[in-house]
């Protein structure tokens, strides 16, 4: 048995149409019929007021009175009563004696017989209306008195409308006012209709659940994507952001004071270069940029609908990852340099091994000691200096390299850091990211040149830790002296991803630890970076206290 298949459910659009056009109808229909009731009692007091001005009219003329005292009042009478009938448009106007007797009637026939109705209030002198069932059927009628000068009363008139009458006027106007009516719902429906047609675009023809089952998934997706997601208006006012956008950009969590909803981006305070991403008119795809604490990856993509609406831009925290790719870079180059020197070592100890079988043992001997003295000074001098483990395998290797390029790299004379002396503050990640991209940056620009020198200085006071590390190389052009830490500034010919970030992530340690990093042209030739960190009053902390991460770097 085949099951029939639910109805879909009707599109939001499509309920709103139905529900504005069943609301329209019952507000045209309830004041019609208010209308029609308003109406039908307002004719009837028109009525009223009609047939007594009539009826008064006749009773205050000369000529009834004086027809009233004549031998036949009838026959004045009877012209005179239908004329004003006809021009006053009432559909009776009965002249009588004061016992009721009729003198004038719509229908001669009538004339001589008893009014009927009510006439005790006009013999008393009094005016009244009434509805009452004649000969005419039901109709509203005034009675007056016919007085003659001394206030007696010589005689009565009655002036009635027909209930008939009256019904059809009120007819008239409704029937005008359902017209008008119609009009009204059918001008309203279509409204309604061109209204809802563009509702109906604008929610993709989407019914009540569907829209908020949608919203449900919105914010079930909002919260739960750890990607930053930000959503900018026309105005780059940002419209939307999610808690993983707030974090990246650290911005404070929702509700936070002041809240970043509505707020331009440019009034945000990230840096500069972010900030003119997201201003952009044109799509980013997959830039690098670096906050104060973090390196993000940036897309941006407008909203587009007939006219810009907005943009779109997603954010990816690949902070680690740049450090992961920085310290593969490094190990490479260390790869280089032993492979280097494996070779070298070959060739040397083949030298040995040939003096050796010539006989020439004590050269052999001298040859192989000078080789170890040498390795053996070069470690020492750097443990010497720099005691603390991490650094100081980060210094021989640096070291190791720059020698296989072709640079000089020595340890400043003044250079003094003993082991145990830094904070739990500065971990050993950290320093390894500031002074190994300092020193590779220093050995890409002496390289090449003549001398190609290198010196590095570690030392610390009462109060900070100073890496200094100075080069032969061009030096840096003062007016260039803030932008080298910026991202993507580079003086190297453009190569792989990554070009301009060494300096970048160099400052952005430093500034996460307080600290500051300049940069100032050397005595002579080159130029001078010095990192200063302050030590603060924490616990020392040991080399074995933190994941040994024995190499970083990058290129400015």
């Amino acid at each position: 048995m085949r099951i029939p298949a639910l109805p879909r459910p009707r599109s939001l659009a499509g309920q709103l149409f139905a529900m504005q056009a069943v609301l329209l109808a019952l507000v045209v229909a309830g004041y019609a019929l208010f209308t029609y009731v308003s109406n039908r009692g307002q004719a009837q007091e028109a009525a009223r007021r009609q047939t007594t001005a009539v009826a008064r009219s006749v009773a205050d003329s000369p000529s009834v009175r004086a027809a009233i005292h004549s031998a036949d009042p009838t026959a004045r009478l009877q012209p005179y009563a239908l004329t004003v009938q006809r021009d006053t448009q009432v559909d009776f106007v009965t002249i009588m004696s004061p016992e009721g007797i009729r003198w004038t009637h719509p229908d001669p026939d009538q004339i001589g017989k008893r009014f009927l109705g009510t006439t005790g209030p006009a013999l008393k002198g009094r005016s009244f209306t009434e509805t009452y069932t004649g000969t005419l059927g039901p109709s509203v009628r005034a009675v007056t008195p016919v007085q003659d000068t001394d206030g007696r009363v010589i005689g009565l008139v009655s002036a009635g409308i027909t209930v008939e009458v009256i019904s059809e006027r009120v007819r008239e106007q409704v029937t005008a006012l359902f017209v008008a009516a119609g009009g009204i719902l059918v001008v309203g429906a279509l409204g309604t209709y061109v209204i809802n047609a563009r509702l109906r675009r604008h929610t993709h023809g989407m019914g009540a659940d569907e829209l908020s089952r949608m919203y449900d998934y919105h914010e079930a997706a909002l919260h739960a994507v750890r990607e930053g997601l930000l959503m900018l208006d026309a105005q780059h006012r940002v419209a939307l952001i999610n808690d993983g956008g707030r974090e990246l950009l650290g911005l404070g969590g929702p509700g936070s004071a002041p809240d970043v909803v509505g707020r331009s981006v440019a009034e945000l305070g990230l840096p500069a270069p972010l900030t003119g991403a997201l201003l952009a008119s044109e799509p980013r795809v997959d830039e690098v940029h670096l906050t104060a604490s973090r390196v993000l990856v940036v897309n941006t993509s407008p909203v587009s609908g007939g006219e810009r609406r907005g943009t779109v831009v997603t954010l990816r925290d690949v902070t680690e990852l740049q450090a992961l790719i920085s310290e593969l870079d490094s190990e490479r180059g260390f790869t280089q340099a032993l492979r280097s020197q494996a070779h070298e070592a070959a060739n040397r100890l083949h030298t040995v091994v040939s003096l050796i079988e010539l006989g020439r043992s004590r050269e052999a001997v001298e040859f192989a000691t000078a080789e170890l003295e040498l390795a053996q000074a070069l470690t020492d001098q750097v443990v010497a200096a720099v005691s603390e483990p991490v650094l100081a395998a980060l210094l021989l290797g640096k070291t190791a390299q720059a020698n296989e390029r072709g640079v000089e790299l020595v340890i400043g004379e003044d250079s003094g850091l003993d082991d145990g002396l830094l904070p739990r503050s500065l971990p050993s990640r950290d320093l390894v990211t500031i002074l190994g991209n300092l020193v590779d940056n220093a050995v890409d620009a002496a390289q090449g040149c003549v001398p190609a020198r290198v010196e590095v200085t570690v030392r610390t006071t009462d109060d900070e830790l100073l890496l200094r590390v100075a080069d032969t190389g061009p030096g840096v052009d003062p007016a260039h002296a803030d932008l080298v830490f910026q991202r993507g500034f580079t003086t190297k010919p453009t190569g792989p991803g990554g070009r301009g970030l060494g300096l970048a992530l160099a400052r952005q340690a430093v500034h996460r630890h307080g600290g500051t990093l300049t940069v100032r042209e050397a005595e002579g030739r080159g130029a001078v970076f010095e990192a200063r960190l302050p030590l603060g009053d924490g616990p020392r902390r040991r080399a074995d206290d933190d994941a040994p991460s024995l190499a970083a770097g990058g290129e400015a």
